[in-house]
């Protein structure tokens, strides 16, 4: 049983460290100014499948696998303002309490810094 126990700590500590260098690489990287832009960010939020997902439900030129179920994000900024967009991707429910879209801002799923980077490459299509 002891053998058990030390095996299951030395595990949760190899990770424990694993992800500790893997921050401080990432910290390093961004206050080295090797960050992408915001805009860089923004599209890499949108499609983590574990933040924006927006691929999931929503075609982008360009992009292979891309969802149905939402509209197309194309034509972005004769279609809505920052500020639309950002309360859009914040509570979707606002405009269309039937919607099936994450509230991303209301259940933290992104921050207001996240949704602001995503804001930004979705206006950008």
């Amino acid at each position: 049983m002891r053998k058990k126990f030390r095996l299951l700590v030395t595990s949760a500590s190899a990770v424990a460290i694993a992800a500790v260098i893997g921050i401080t690489t990432t910290n390093n990287a961004i206050a080295e100014g090797k960050a992408s832009s915001s805009l860089e960010e923004g599209k890499e939020l949108a499609f983590n499948r574990k933040k924006g997902n927006c691929l999931a439900c929503h075609r982008i030129t360009g992009k292979d696998m891309e969802g149905t179920i939402g509209p197309p994000l194309i034509a972005m900024k004769s279609r809505f303002t920052k500020d639309a967009l950002k309360a859009q991707i914040a509570e979707p429910r606002t405009k269309n309490p039937n919607t099936i879209m994450p509230p991303f801002g209301t259940h933290a799923i992104l921050s207001d810094k996240e949704i602001d980077k995503i804001v930004e490459y979705v206006l950008s299509l």
